[in-house]
């Protein structure tokens, strides 16, 4: 975890709590009980910087240690990517121990996750890995109307697909998000680290305000491995103001300020943005949103020794989400710009990502979780600049639980990119992969 973290939670649990709505959480004037808003209002998925459930909402639980682990092989068709002229295949074997501490309290909810994972390869020995992924989050209720939260992801990993959750690997958010990772190269040692805090205070029964920081890392231990790739790292503040119009309606307005950096040889380019969006949110049913948001962007990209390039342009983003029972569906599009993620200069880009799961019978579910992205340079002058290109990941997966703590998965995953005169993905873009687990699920209840 970044020392950056812990200094924003220290700042967020330092802010005054206090209220100017009545205990009750209502104000003064009546309303027709028909039309009277809840106590508490929702942060709107345009505002808030989580990613939508990827759980239906008759698996979650809370106040729990879960231990786990996992055996897992694969089939990928092309395991060096664009490093060799010819397509290379290999089967690889992992394993993944895991532990995850889920705790809620009246004002306090936080959730530990950390899985390392071990890989070998049968012909690519000398890409064999061990992996880390850690993520935390904590939710603090100051007062009644005030709450701070904080979420941080770290993942080392050599292989883009192996995590213990392929479906997570492709999040769908309601906000706008700086990619940290543009162009994915299958198998290179990479580090990534997103953390992000948030304090948000409901000044009325109607009214919100909240502010936050996001601060992303992107960083490649071997460049030999990714040719055309750099390092990159953003910070990005934002504030929001969110109105309660009715149950279901909720209007406001986001300014947020980004700053990008990339790192090729000898040189360093920054890319500075301002977005202002309107937003609207309405809850056709409490787990059935639907959002949309947009406003101006503008954009301001320096590089050492090259003229500084500035601009506006619309940006956009629309996103639903579905949390039901047994099924959860996510789906957003976004238009903003961005620096790439490991690309120099900046760019503009198109996305969008969807997720769904089913839980298909008692012991069985399924999961199908994918993501298209567009990027055009608007900086094609720059040092080492590249012109573009797009980049698809989709994965299937069917699991069922065989015999109490015991469960089977199998799923597919591709990936496809096409990106002129990066090396790293130029000659062989496509990756296919096949894989089969097993898996060992044990869990406690805390607090009984």
């Amino acid at each position: 975890m970044t020392t950056r973290t812990a200094i924003i939670l220290a700042l967020l649990l330092a802010v005054p709590a206090w209220s100017q709505v009545n205990t009750n959480g209502t104000d003064a004037t009546a309303t027709p009980p028909d039309q009277a808003p809840a106590t508490q209002m929702l942060t709107p998925p345009p505002v808030n910087g989580q990613p939508y459930p990827t759980v239906p909402t008759a698996e979650i639980r809370s106040n729990y240690l879960n231990l786990g682990l996992v055996f897992s092989t694969a089939y990928t068709d092309n395991v060096l990517a664009g490093l060799t002229p010819k397509a290379i295949s290999d089967v690889s074997y992992s394993v993944w121990p895991s532990i995850a501490l889920d705790e809620t309290t009246p004002r306090l909810h936080s959730l530990l996750t950390y899985s390392p994972g071990f890989t070998t390869y049968q012909r690519t020995g000398a890409r064999n890995e061990a992996d880390e992924n850690v993520a935390m989050e904590v939710e603090y209720r100051l007062s009644p109307h005030v709450t701070a939260s904080l979420r941080d992801a770290l993942q080392k990993s050599s292989n883009v697909f192996n995590q213990p959750n392929l479906l997570e690997a492709v999040p769908v958010y309601g906000s706008p998000q700086a990619a940290p990772v543009a162009v994915i190269a299958p198998l290179a040692d990479r580090l990534t680290n997103t953390a992000n805090a948030e304090l948000t205070y409901q000044f009325s029964a109607s009214g919100m305000i909240g502010a936050s920081g996001t601060f992303t890392n992107l960083h490649y231990p071997n460049p030999a491995q990714v040719p055309g790739l750099y390092d990159s790292g953003s910070r990005a503040g934002s504030a929001f103001y969110s109105r309660r119009v009715s149950r279901r309606h909720y209007v406001g307005a986001l300014y947020q300020y980004s700053t990008i950096l990339a790192y090729p040889v000898r040189s360093q380019s920054e890319l500075d943005t301002h977005t202002v969006l309107a937003f609207y949110t309405v809850y056709l049913k409490p787990n059935l949103s639907l959002s949309l948001a947009g406003g101006p962007q503008h954009y301001d990209a320096a590089q050492t020794s090259m003229a500084p390039a500035r601009s506006w342009s619309p940006a956009a983003t629309s996103s639903l989400g579905w949390q039901g029972h047994h099924t959860t569906f996510a789906a957003s599009y976004s238009r903003m710009m961005t620096n790439g993620g490991g690309l120099t200069g900046a760019f503009h880009l198109n996305s969008a990502n969807a997720s769904v799961s089913w839980q298909l019978a008692r012991t069985w579910n399924a999961g199908v979780a994918g993501s298209y992205a567009i990027y055009k340079t608007l900086t094609p002058f720059f040092l080492l600049s590249n012109a573009g290109g797009h980049t698809a990941l989709g994965t299937v997966t069917l699991q069922h639980q065989i015999r109490g703590r015991f469960s089977a998965q199998l799923g597919y995953s591709r990936l496809h990119q096409s990106y002129g005169g990066i090396p790293a993905v130029a000659t062989n873009p496509d990756t296919n992969r096949e894989f089969i687990s097993i898996s060992y699920q044990f869990s406690k209840p805390l607090g009984r």
